[in-house]
């Protein structure tokens, strides 16, 4: 299943809560009048030895009351789970794990969520470790892909070998890309809503064995309130299976697909088979399996890798598939346990090497390969070894100076890096240096220095270095972000234009960094036929880019590009008027047809994406310069990179060793 159907699917799955979240407050409110009936019969009732007339707007109030609690908690929790991934991390009991940590177990896990990030062509997400918990568990959280966490149990660390660890990860990630992340969010808010009926009953129980005062009517005030809080607390618990019932239904399936993409991602079942293997070894010798103790684990319980609660309600109840399912699918057979002792020695930096996976690493121009390799320094007396990375290219390698990747993943050097990247030449560059020294005088001289290292790199060797920045950028207040983008802003409007490289900079950090980068984008069009003038500049301009000015008969070639694409699109009945020159693409049109483009329903965007493509194959190998356009407009439009964009850095891969 696709992405876009997916998301499609993730939308629809909405539908299926908000149904099933009426259903639960409507069996609620029932229980609840009924409750208060006969509390109000047995307070009132027995002493006139008839039932007194319930007194005007009772079931009304009650009905008020209710709602008010149950609407007013699930807003309060979705005002507190605002911040997204890293709320619901810390809502976990979770710590942000530091890009810069020196703990070699975390270290391997920044690797292993880095050459996810790279693969998939998203911005690395932060990544949070669950300290205390001993279990085999993790999970991914937020609204989107660009500000995403991804939170593993300290358990994860200690007992899974690398390979395992990867796949785990990999799990994870299917969750970022299909579009799970926003609905697990809402859920928490839903199901926090309709059990805080249990909590206002708990309450009264407080209160009603604290009461002083009683009357001459009927039983005592002290006795009527501890029953009322008591009955709430049983039908407020209507509540708990509601919930198992909403989780199960929106989560199974879901487990099943992350699966698969783990198995897909790595290409190597052992990877997530053997930590699914050794949560079943733990379940059946300490019983820890993937048990979360924290007492959060219930609200959050849908959104881990393995059931964080022991499962008392099977089948249409529980939140996860059963192991021994999961393992079938993943191997094609019944598996065994495996046992998941802790692993005796850490794991140092030489111990391990990943295999050699393709990595959609993209690049901002020209025609230079890479590819990467992390390799293991010696290390220093008492200290880790430093990775460094190398990009080959026709000419050889350049290495990443130790500077410039320990840059990366500081929230103040990170900004550096960024500026960095866009610095000019001659007197554009005099004029940019001119802006940092006014704007940010602490970092004009760090971005000329990191600058003096980028400028040995090959091109298609930096966006590399923004995907593995982002996590440092994103520990950065939304203020600093905002400053860092004007200023990105005006350091590419130095020279009056923009090339190339600065508009796949701004527009991938745009969408990574600006205040409402996590948000999800309301859907306005359905159908591509909506916005054939913005498609037709989005083709004009994959065209463009596709075929250099220097190709004979360019004019014609572009053309003919454009009518590719449009001919992947018939409903749009574009044709050779439609074309855009180069003088009409201006960055504002093209921003606000991606600006449009985003807001199509999920299932509109294949169409438009292989539009594209079309545009961009001529037959030959797809060219970095159209992959990283095509990368930018990809970041624009909210989708993951294809595997058309992607296979055209395969031949290029990443390597690391950790």
């Amino acid at each position: 299943m696709t992405f876009f159907e997916q998301q499609h699917q993730a939308r629809q799955e909405t539908r299926k809560l908000v149904f099933l979240f009426v259903l639960a407050v409507i069996a609620i409110v029932v229980a609840v009048n009924l409750a208060m009936a006969l509390l109000w019969t047995f307070k009132f009732g027995s002493h006139h030895g008839v039932l007194r007339q319930y007194p005007k707007g009772f079931f009304e109030v009650n009905t008020l009351v209710t709602l008010l609690l149950i609407g007013g908690g699930t807003l309060i929790q979705t005002f507190n789970l605002r911040d997204g991934g890293d709320a619901v991390a810390l809502m976990a009991g979770g710590r942000i794990v530091s890009p810069a940590s020196g703990d070699l177990q975390e270290r391997r896990l920044l690797n292993v969520v880095e050459e996810m990030a790279l693969a998939s062509g998203i911005a690395c997400p932060k990544v949070y470790l669950l300290e205390q918990e001993d279990a085999i568990n993790a999970f991914a959280a937020g609204y989107n892909q660009n500000e995403a966490v991804v939170a593993v149990t300290r358990g994860t660390l200690n007992r899974l070998t690398r390979d395992e660890l990867q796949g785990v990860v990999g799990h994870e990630f299917s969750h970022i890309l299909n579009g799970d992340m926003r609905l697990n969010i809402h859920l928490i808010g839903v199901l926090f809503g309709i059990q805080m009926i249990a909590g206002f009953g708990q309450q009264l129980m407080n209160v009603g064995r604290y009461w002083g005062g009683r009357d001459d009517k009927g039983p005592p005030w002290q006795l009527v309130l501890f029953l009322a809080g008591l009955v709430l607390f049983v039908v407020g618990y209507i509540g708990i299976f509601f919930g198992r019932l909403i989780k199960s239904a929106v989560s199974r399936q879901r487990e099943f697909l992350a699966d698969a993409s783990a198995v897909q991602f790595t290409r190597n079942p052992e990877g997530i088979g053997g930590a699914l293997r050794k949560i079943g070894g733990l379940t059946d010798g300490k019983k820890i399996g993937s048990q979360i103790n924290h007492p959060n684990a219930e609200q959050l319980s849908h959104l881990f890798l393995g059931s964080a609660r022991p499962n008392l309600l099977d089948g249409w109840f529980a939140t996860h598939p059963p192991l021994a399912e999961r393992l079938k699918r993943i191997y094609g057979r019944s598996m065994s346990p495996l046992e998941a002792p802790e692993l005796a020695v850490p794991y140092a930096a030489s111990v391990e090497r990943l295999p050699d996976l393709p990595f959609a690493v993209a690049g901002l121009a020209g025609g230079a390969t890479v590819s990467a390799a992390v390799s293991a320094t010696p290390p220093p007396a008492g200290g880790l070894p430093t990775p460094s990375l190398e990009f080959g290219n026709s000419s050889g390698k350049a290495a990443l100076t130790s500077q410039l990747n320990g840059a990366v993943h500081d929230p103040f050097a990170a900004r550096a890096v960024v500026y960095a990247l866009l610095l000019g030449e001659g007197a554009e560059r005099e004029a940019q240096l001119a802006l940092l020294k006014n704007a940010a005088p602490q970092q004009a001289a760090l971005t000329t220095f990191l600058a003096e290292s980028i400028v040995q790199l090959p091109l298609s060797a930096r966006l590399p270095l923004v995907d593995l920045a982002t996590p440092a950028l994103r520990q950065l207040a939304q203020p600093e972000r905002d400053n860092m983008l004007a200023l990105m802003d005006q350091l590419i409007a130095a020279d009056s234009r923009i090339t190339l490289a600065e508009f796949v900079l701004q527009t991938i950090l745009a969408r990574r960094m600006a205040p409402r980068s996590g948000r999800l984008v309301p859907v306005k069009f359905n159908k591509l036929s909506e916005l054939d003038g913005d498609i037709a500049v989005l083709l004009s301009l994959v065209a463009h880019v596709a075929v250099p000015a220097s190709q004979a008969d360019a004019v014609g070639a572009r053309l003919a590009a454009f009518l590719r694409g449009a001919h992947v699109c018939p409903e749009l009945n574009l044709a050779a008027q439609h074309y855009c020159n180069g003088a009409s693409l201006g960055f504002p049109r093209v921003r606000l047809a991606l600006d449009h483009a985003n807001q199509l329903a999920p299932l509109a965007k294949p169409q438009l994406v292989k539009a594209l493509l079309a545009v961009a194959d001529d037959g030959a190998p797809l060219q970095i310069a159209s992959a990283d356009i095509l990368r930018a407009i990809c970041a624009g439009i909210e989708a993951p990179i294809p595997p058309a964009v992607a296979a055209t850095y395969h031949a290029y891969p990443w390597q690391f060793d950790s």
